[in-house]
C-alpha cells in the first residue's frame, strides 16, 4: 500500500529529472546566420527589438563597438526618412586643428547645414580618435580594426591605407543592412550646403567624380571618387555592395573606388541598381579647382593633394574664402538668392 509520502517523493523526483533535461538541452539554433537576401529585414527586426528593451538605454558610449549599439546609434542620428551622414577618422585626423575640426566647422558656417550635425555619425577607427571624437561631437562610433593600426596618417595607396578603405566599404554595407540610407563624406571635405538636395529620388547610389564629362549623371563612363557616396537601403543595393567588396579580392592592391569603376557596369546591370554621378558644379574638388563657384557649391574635397598638412591648409583657406563670400552676400540681405539652399 503506497502512502502519501511515497507519491510526493515520486513527483518530486520526476520534477528534478525534467529540470535537469531542460538545462542539458543544446541552445536554440535561432541565433544562426541570416540567409542571404533576408539580412536587411532581419537586421531591422532585431534593431526594433533592441529599441524596445529598456536596458539598451543604459549602454555607455564606450560600448560602441557592439553591433547592437550601432543600430541604436544610427536610429538616434537618423533623419525622418532614415538617412544618416557619416565620416571616418583616425587619431591623426582628429588632432586639435586637424581635419576633423575644419570639417565640423564647415557645418556651422554653411547654409542650413548646422542642423545636419545631429544626423552625423563619426566612425573612429582607433581608440584615440574615439576619445577625441567624444570631446567634440555627441554621435561617435568606435570601429575596432583587427590586426591593424590606423592611428597615424596613412600614405595614399599603402597597405594600411587600402585596408582602411575596404574596412570603410564593409561598414557602409552594415549600415545599409540595418535599414538606413547614408551619405558618406570623407573628413577632408568641407560642407557649404546640403548635397542631398542634388540627389534624385530615383538614385539607388550617388557618387562624386573627379571630372564630370557629358551631360547625363547616369552615364557611368566617369572616374569615380568615393569621398562622397550616397546609398539607399534595399536588397538590390546591399547585393551591389556585397559583390563590390568581393570584387576587391579579384583586384588586390586596388582602392575601393578603382574597383568600383571596374565592376560598376556589371553590378548595376546584375542587380538593377540606378547609379548616378553628382556634377562637380555641386561637389567640387581640388582635382578641378577651376570649377569652384560658391554660388552653387555644396561641398569641396581636398583630394589630389598629398599630406595631412597640405590638405588641412587648403581646407582652411577654402573655408575662409567661403566665409568672406557668405558675409558679402548676407550684406545684400533679401536681394541675395545664393544663400537660400
Amino acid at each position: 500500500m503506497y502512502t502519501m509520502r511515497d507519491f510526493l517523493g515520486f513527483f518530486l523526483g520526476a520534477a528534478i529529472t525534467a529540470a535537469l533535461i531542460v538545462l542539458l538541452l543544446p541552445p536554440s539554433p535561432c541565433g544562426g546566420v541570416v540567409p542571404a537576401g533576408q539580412e536587411l529585414q532581419a537586421s531591422s527586426d532585431i534593431g526594433s527589438q533592441l529599441a524596445a528593451d529598456p536596458s539598451m538605454k543604459k549602454l555607455d558610449k564606450v560600448q560602441a563597438t557592439n553591433k547592437d549599439n550601432l543600430a541604436e546609434l544610427l536610429r538616434s542620428a537618423a533623419m525622418e526618412d532614415g538617412t544618416i551622414i557619416m565620416t571616418f577618422t583616425n587619431e591623426a585626423w582628429t588632432l586639435p586643428g586637424s581635419l576633423l575640426d575644419v570639417f565640423l566647422e564647415s557645418f556651422r558656417v554653411g547654409v542650413k547645414t548646422q542642423a545636419l550635425l545631429k544626423h552625423l555619425v563619426i566612425v573612429a577607427i582607433d581608440g584615440k580618435a574615439f576619445e577625441r571624437c567624444q570631446h567634440v561631437h555627441p554621435l561617435c562610433y568606435s570601429l575596432a580594426a583587427a590586426n591593424a593600426n590606423f592611428t597615424a596618417e596613412q600614405p595614399f595607396m599603402s597597405k594600411d591605407y587600402l585596408d582602411m578603405m575596404w574596412t570603410r566599404n564593409k561598414f557602409q554595407a552594415r549600415v545599409l543592412a540595418l535599414g538606413h540610407s547614408f551619405v558618406f563624406t570623407d573628413v577632408d571635405i568641407v560642407w557649404f550646403r546640403n548635397p542631398l538636395l542634388r540627389i534624385p529620388v530615383a538614385a539607388d547610389i550617388a557618387v562624386s567624380c573627379d571630372a564630370f564629362y557629358g551631360e547625363s549623371p547616369y552615364d557611368l563612363n566617369k572616374s569615380t571618387n568615393g569621398g562622397f557616396l550616397y546609398a539607399k537601403p534595399s536588397d538590390r543595393t546591399l547585393a551591389f555592395f556585397r559583390d563590390w567588396y568581393e570584387a576587391g579580392k579579384r583586384f588586390p592592391w586596388h582602392h575601393d573606388q578603382t574597383v568600383f569603376d571596374q565592376v560598376k557596369h556589371e553590378l548595376a546591370a546584375r542587380h538593377g541598381v540606378m547609379v548616378q554621378y553628382v556634377d562637380t558644379i555641386y561637389l567640387g574638388s581640388q582635382c578641378q579647382p577651376r570649377w569652384m563657384d560658391y554660388r552653387n557649391l555644396c561641398t569641396f574635397h581636398a583630394n589630389c593633394l598629398i599630406g595631412l598638412h597640405n590638405k588641412t591648409e587648403r581646407l582652411v583657406g577654402v573655408l575662409d574664402e567661403w566665409k568672406r563670400f557668405k558675409a558679402e552676400k548676407e550684406l545684400l540681405g533679401s536681394n541675395s538668392t545664393v544663400l537660400v539652399n
